[in-house]
């Protein structure tokens, strides 16, 4: 199936599970998510099943996000938000995403914001029009989040634009026949350091884990073997874990060409853009040269959709 022929099938999806009054403006690709815009925003919030049966049948994740011209004034919409979530929440936070018309929500009790079986969130949607997402606020004051979740919105522009590329090479054609999958081992496989696996599809190639050898000059995963080169033609990165024998070369991917995403849970993301930062400085104190520089980190933070634990998602065409 083609693009269009995926989104074709989602619209008659999504035609035939919302009842007729719910009007659907949009339904896009972002990542390996289907968005869906609509102008009924409170049709999915008061029934939560609508986007359950709409994922069960296209067997990928839904997103319904409310249609820009139904958004409430954002100083409006903060009100509401603090009016209607119980003080226990410890609210730390409130930040607007007009381009995907989200509202980011940071407490220190993420579970008094939800709600029970989501109600409060559902209540915030149908009276500002928002889609709210919550965030945990650290419970220890942390800088490196605090300016990664900053950085993050300053692109959201740049990064819906790459998530809407990812959508559409995600959703590539595979070529019907016999499939294969193969791992190739590119370190750490008698070692402790510089872990890198290849997994190669017939269609697919995904990176698992890029890690750096602390304790030797050279000690970088063998990326020049020729499964991998170019870099461009990597569909994904998994980071397993931050520890620097796992993530510390990922940055350098970067450097060398590799434009695509990279998938890990939220606190790895943070955590080993912290480990990959002091990385750096050690090597600077050490004389010695680093493998990239603090503008391939921030483009790795970019370029990372992230992922709750033991969250299914599509990360290559024939790769789940």
């Amino acid at each position: 199936m083609t693009i269009e022929d995926i989104l074709n099938d989602a619209r008659s999806v999504v035609k035939k599970v919302v009842p007729d009054h719910v009007e659907i403006t949009q339904v896009d690709f972002e990542g390996p998510t289907i968005v869906i815009y609509t102008k009924n925003m409170e049709v999915f919030a008061e029934s939560n099943d609508l986007v359950r049966q709409i994922a069960q049948q296209l067997r990928r994740r839904i997103v319904v996000r409310p249609d820009p011209s139904l958004l409430a004034p954002q100083d409006e919409a903060e009100k509401v938000i603090r009016e209607v979530i119980l003080p226990e929440a410890q609210i730390t936070g409130i930040y607007f995403e007009p381009e995907t018309g989200e509202v980011t929500i940071e407490a220190l009790s993420p579970g008094v914001v939800i709600g029970r079986h989501g109600s409060v969130l559902n209540e915030i949607k149908k009276k500002i029009g928002w889609a709210p997402k919550v965030v945990r606020t650290p419970p220890i004051p942390s800088k490196t989040v605090e300016e990664i979740r900053q950085y993050l919105r300053t692109i959201n522009d740049e990064r819906q634009s790459f998530l809407k590329q990812v959508g559409r090479r995600l959703a590539r054609e595979v070529p019907q026949g016999e499939n294969y999958v193969r791992i190739t081992a590119l370190g750490g496989f008698r070692q402790v350091g510089r872990s890198a696996a290849l997994l190669s599809t017939r269609e697919s190639k995904v990176l698992i884990d890029c890690g750096v050898l602390i304790s030797e000059d050279n000690g970088s995963p063998y990326l020049n073997a020729p499964e991998v080169l170019p870099l461009s033609s990597l569909d994904a990165v998994v980071i397993t874990h931050a520890h620097l024998d796992h993530s510390g070369l990922v940055p350098a991917l970067f450097k060398y060409g590799y434009e695509g995403p990279i998938y890990t849970t939220p606190p790895t993301r943070d955590l080993m853009s912290l480990l990959q930062l002091d990385f750096i400085k050690v090597a600077m104190g050490e004389a010695r040269k680093s493998a990239y520089d603090s503008s391939n980190i921030r483009k790795a933070v970019a370029n990372t959709i992230p992922l709750k634990y033991g969250e299914t998602t599509d990360i290559a065409p024939d790769v789940r």
